[in-house]
């Protein structure tokens, strides 16, 4: 059985360890298996101890464990990965979580910010990654062009009317 935050093994191997602690994250990024493993399974308590030291005043523990539990949790999958290597002190997880929430199919999308901390990494922030805006391939029709229809009208006596 393919563990809950999507990688090939299981929960047991894969992501259990590091909740219970019998075992490190050793890069950023397994570090966020674990937190999205930790949502799934409703071990909010390693959501607090995962998070760096300095920042775990920000944390809403209750909030943090309603989430948990009300959602359905459906998938992660990871987007990119910055840094988090041996020789590195920060790393930043680019991720997707599926989840349901009251009847309504989410997604959260995320940059998250991960810092070393003598031989541990500890998530410290993220960014929600919004939409890319719409953006106009070809170039704007003006008022007075001439209609894009053919009819050999202007733009705003036509097609344009409509707009």
């Amino acid at each position: 059985m393919t563990c809950v935050c999507g990688k090939g093994e299981s929960t047991e191997t894969c992501c259990l360890p590091i909740l219970k602690g019998t075992a490190r994250a050793a890069t950023p990024e397994a570090l966020m298996r674990s937190r999205y493993a930790a949502y799934a399974l409703g071990e909010i308590d390693w959501l607090l101890e995962s998070t760096h030291p300095e920042h775990r005043g920000d944390v809403d523990l209750e909030a943090t464990r309603a989430w948990s539990k009300n959602a359905s949790w459906k998938g992660l999958e990871i987007v990119a990965t910055e840094g988090g290597g041996d020789a590195d002190e920060t790393g930043v997880v680019e991720f997707k979580a599926d989840f349901e929430l009251g009847g309504m199919r989410q997604l959260h999308h995320e940059r998250a910010e991960f810092k070393r901390k003598g031989d541990r990494w500890y998530f410290v922030d993220g960014q929600i990654v919004g939409q890319k805006p719409v953006t106009r391939e070809g170039p704007r029709v003006g008022r007075n062009d001439p209609c894009t229809c053919g009819s050999g009208k202007k733009f705003k006596k036509c097609c344009g009317k409509a707009a």
